[in-house]
């Protein structure tokens, strides 16, 4: 998983240009990087990186989040000048390249996407196999597929943020804590469940603190806190990094956005073509990202939304909602997002929270549909399975938009 730069330059993993040092006094004031890593997330190389320097992981910036199970390069920035450090620094599974001191950090969201390098395996050898694949893939190419956040957004293994987010901006601190701490979920080993339900079950939290695992350091993070603060739950999440806070929140932002997708295809309406109450957005000519600029489908434009749509110039936009989302510039997403938070019992306040102010979500608005660019697919002999076949894909999304739905639509 590669990153793509604004200025549409792919990062490779054996790129490690050399670079002009750090002069004092002049105005770079950020130490600037190709982050690879192996098996890792974001937030735990941003982790193991800050207790190797003995820095804030707030210094800490980054444009976008990369999956876990990958060998992905990004851009990364430490405030200040560590480029002594970053040559000499050894992590295991993690590697610095292209190090060069910069006036402005990397910023989120910055990037222009990622480029995808996947393998699938173990694929029968079916009659027209090569066929079939061939017409997917030109079907996806062509029409695209659904803009959900993948499974990464809200955890692999503990597939709970959005909840957690929901507690917080409902402002049940101890229920975020008990969600985030010690709930408990089958995909992790047996004995760290049973940690976890020591957490809510123990009356004490200087025993459960010691045997915590220490890889866990936000969980300790918090519960060191509660130690040395008893009952204050709210201030157990700012002994948590900023980014990870609005994370959380960001992830129940996504579930209703995937949710209002769903019940769109639950309810039989199309997702390939616009109906009455779409809200249209004018795709940037540069880059093809969505603009501010957007329409009401359903009215005088529509023969030529429809024609830019076909000509991949616009396409329709479900709303991220924030505290500034006016629902009645989506008609129809607005009565599904009606029927959501019946059905899930959320309170329209929960969009009031101050936490939404604190961390800027005024609400945006994100493609229904999104399309794989620079596709390549290679079909061949698998070499580790036998009389199966192997396929070889290499693609490119914009940013936030996730490999796993494409692969998804792909195998289904």
């Amino acid at each position: 998983m590669k990153e793509i730069t604004k200025n549409e330059k792919i990062l490779e993993i054996k790129d490690d240009y050399r670079s002009h040092p750090w002069i004092d006094g002049s105005k770079d004031k950020y130490t600037t990087f190709n982050l690879i890593k192996i098996n890792k997330d974001t937030f735990e190389a941003i982790r193991e990186i800050s207790q190797a320097l003995k820095i804030s992981q707030n210094l800490i910036h980054y444009s976008g989040l990369k999956d876990r199970c990958s060998i992905s390069v990004q851009k990364i920035s430490l405030k200040g000048n560590f480029f002594k450090q970053l040559k000499k620094l050894k992590i295991r599974d993690l590697f610095f390249r292209c190090i060069e001191p910069t006036k402005k950090p990397v910023k989120l969201g910055a990037n222009r996407g990622n480029n995808f390098t996947v393998v699938i395996r173990n694929i029968e050898d079916k009659k027209n196999l090569k066929k079939n694949i061939d017409d997917l893939i030109e079907f996806l190419g062509k029409e695209g597929f659904p803009n959900y956040f993948g499974l990464q957004r809200f955890g692999t293994y503990r597939p709970n943020s959005h909840i957690v987010g929901r507690y917080l901006l409902e402002g049940n601190f101890e229920k975020a804590f008990d969600e985030f701490v010690s709930a408990k979920y089958s995909t992790e080993s047996p004995q760290l469940q049973s940690i976890r339900s020591d957490v809510k079950n123990s009356n004490d939290l200087e025993r459960v603190y010691e045997t915590f695992p220490k890889s866990l350091s936000f969980e300790r993070s918090m519960i060191k806190h509660l130690i040395d603060f008893p009952g204050d739950y709210k201030g157990c999440f700012d002994a948590i990094p900023s980014d990870l806070k609005n994370l959380l929140i960001s992830s129940f932002q996504s579930y209703i956005f995937n949710k209002m997708i769903s019940l769109r295809v639950k309810m039989g309406i199309p997702l390939l073509k616009p109906v009455k109450g779409d809200t249209i957005s004018i795709l940037d000519d540069d880059n093809g990202s969505i603009t501010k600029i957007k329409y009401i489908y359903g009215g005088l434009y529509d023969e030529y939304l429809n024609e830019a749509i076909k000509l991949n110039r616009a396409t329709i936009v479900v709303p991220l909602i924030g505290y500034e989302t006016s629902l009645d510039d989506f008609p129809l997403m607005k009565t599904l997002f009606k029927e959501i938070i019946k059905q899930e019992h959320i309170n329209n306040d929960i969009y009031k929270s101050d936490l939404l102010y604190e961390f800027g979500f005024k609400g945006s608005f994100r493609a229904m549909i999104t399309k794989p660019t620079g596709l390549n697919v290679e079909l061949m002999d698998d070499d580790l399975f036998p009389n199966e076949k192997k396929l070889k894909l290499e693609f490119s999304l914009l940013k936030g938009c996730y490999a796993t739905m494409f692969l998804r639509e792909l195998m289904k």
